[in-house]
């Protein structure tokens, strides 16, 4: 997990991901369900010990920093569920 962000009444949980040699193929097998899944794990402890957070919109979004074929910071807003 590299950005926890709350956006009005939503909490945002942001992976990053810098590939300058990669491609769109290499950002979805840096994203796969184990690795989602470990996000997940990371932010439900996250909700526990911060319970003031607990009613809150949760959100998963992911940054792309200097993907080829990609913008610059290209953001995936909700980019994957529990």
């Amino acid at each position: 997990m590299d950005i926890i962000a709350e956006k009005g009444e939503t909490l945002v949980f942001c992976e990053v991901k810098y590939l300058p040699h990669g491609d769109v193929e290499t950002l979805a097998h840096e994203l796969s369900l184990s690795k989602q899944q470990k996000i997940i794990k990371t932010a439900k402890c996250y909700l526990e010990k911060y319970r003031q957070y607990s009613s809150r919109i949760i959100r998963f979004d992911v940054l792309a920093i200097d993907v080829p074929g990609l913008e610059p910071v290209h953001h995936i807003a909700n980019a994957f569920s529990e």
